[in-house]
């Protein structure tokens, strides 16, 4: 049965007390319920039109600002507000940083309920924009009007887009002119391929009829320079498909690699698709402290070089280090963290359950001539097992980077039971990480806290934890 449609209620001058989660902002009603609203800073003075009425609190908009936050700036980006990417745009950088520790700090308090130290300060971005080397946009053959636009009393048809999805619409795409979040020639790249393929009449996908020629669009940079642009098609269509890759080639000889995938599935993921290359290298080559990284289409790497080199440079100094150590490194990825501890450690171990990224790993490490580090494929509980320690050693140090939703109880458990000297727990989502720690806190105490903003402009950090076994135990 269908829900009811919410009664629309608007709240007058109402103070917008503190940000919440995923990004939006949070107000309390007359009536006591907590509002949750996107696009305001804490300060703002503002009039609330409800979109969502709920037993514990409503969603509203601000329809009218009364009072201007001390903590606002302007936006940059003329898609803030309908794009969801930046959601904190609109708020200084230093109170982002505010927020983003007061976040990690209330999960480690109030979902661990652990002891704390004193929090080392919040590691800030030197950039604030154009930070990230990777990015993903999306074709669709109908754009997404903003209101503003629908109320202009323009005619407006039909119009293709290559941009974002709208939050919470998956078949909603808004089209952007300029992304404020990654250098160019990324903004060039976007805008030529639209423009080339409106003028040739290829079709922008449907997502809805699961129709159409072009899908999506990626475009990877490296900190050297280098750059890989795949093209995913729906269909095969060779005479459109080598039209467009030929002329971006043209019109960007520069381009490390280019590639496509024909994907017909009803996603978009290409994890499970060939990738097919048509130009240059099947991977762009990241530097880091003398490392070099291969990074392929299905590479994961984190999206922020510099701030990467600064968050693997907590890790490895809250480690402790001294060249004597067997150091696990649980959730590996592509062996980045493994490889840039392994000259201060005897030997890595570094387990992933994605075959293609321990391949990259194995590869990397033979490039970078690393003969201490040895990875390891398989499902985390599974292979991390007694059999496992007996066969590799019993680890003096453990590093885990897992994914957002955190260890499985099993991992958890095996550490304790193996129970190293020392464990860096590196999170994307302080949240689930403070529910592992709670787990481990009878045994293991909670040293050092870093935060590192790996994402300005949005609510996205992550953290470092240091624990260290308790006395006595």
């Amino acid at each position: 049965m269908a829900r009811k449609k919410s009664e629309k209620i608007v709240f007058e001058n109402i103070e917008v007390l503190d940000a919440g989660a995923k990004g939006v902002c949070v107000a309390k009603a007359p009536d006591g319920k907590v509002i949750f609203i996107p696009n305001v800073v804490p300060g703002d003075v503002v009039d609330v039109q409800t979109v969502k009425k709920r037993k514990a609190y409503y969603e509203g908009r601000a329809t009218k600002i009364h009072c201007y936050s001390p903590h606002r700036t302007d936006a940059v980006c003329e898609h803030f507000g309908a794009c969801g990417g930046c959601k904190w745009q609109n708020m200084q950088y230093s109170q982002q940083l505010h927020y983003k520790q007061q976040e990690v700090y209330n999960h480690l308090k109030r979902i661990g309920k652990i002891e704390l130290p004193e929090f080392e300060p919040i590691l800030g971005s030197e950039k604030q924009l154009f930070y990230r080397n990777k990015m993903e946009f999306s074709f669709s053959n109908a754009r997404w009007l903003t209101p503003e636009e629908i109320s202009s009393g323009k005619e407006l048809g039909k119009e293709n887009a290559l941009g974002f999805h709208i939050p919470k619409m998956w078949d909603k795409i808004l089209d952007i002119k300029k992304c404020w979040l990654q250098e160019d020639p990324s903004n060039q790249l976007r805008n030529e391929i639209r423009a080339f393929a409106n003028a040739h009449n290829m079709e922008f996908f449907n997502p809805r009829e699961n129709s159409g020629l072009l899908r999506t669009l990626m475009i990877r940079t490296t900190s050297i320079g280098e750059t890989m642009v795949l093209i995913q098609f729906f269909k095969e269509d060779k005479e459109k498909r080598e039209l467009l890759l030929n002329h971006i080639l043209e019109k960007f000889p520069q381009i490390t690699s280019l590639q496509y995938v024909i994907n017909e599935k009803f996603n978009d993921t290409i994890y499970d698709q060939e990738v097919i290359c048509y130009h240059g290298r099947d991977y762009i080559l990241e530097e880091m402290e003398g490392l070099q990284f291969r990074i392929n289409a299905k590479s994961f790497y984190q999206t922020n070089s510099e701030q990467a080199f600064q968050l693997y440079s907590i890790t490895r100094d809250f480690a402790g280090l001294t060249g004597k150590e067997l150091v696990y490194d649980l959730y590996t990825g592509t062996g980045t963290i493994a490889q840039f501890v392994s000259k201060k450690a005897k030997k890595v171990i570094g387990v992933e359950a994605v075959p293609e990224a321990i391949a990259d790993a194995k590869i990397n490490a033979a490039h970078n001539n690393i003969t201490n580090c040895e990875f390891f494929v398989g499902d985390m509980k599974n292979v991390f097992n007694d059999e496992f320690i007996a066969t590799h050693g019993q680890p003096d140090v453990i590093i885990t980077d897992p994914p957002r939703d955190g260890m499985h109880k099993d991992v958890v458990a095996q550490i304790l039971k193996i129970a190293p000297k020392r464990v860096v727990y590196v999170s994307c989502n302080s949240a689930t990480q403070a529910r592992d720690l709670a787990l481990m806190d009878e045994m293991y105490q909670v040293v050092k806290v870093r935060p590192v903003d790996m994402f300005p402009q949005t609510h996205h950090v992550e953290n470092v934890v240091l624990l260290e076994k308790r006395k006595g135990e």
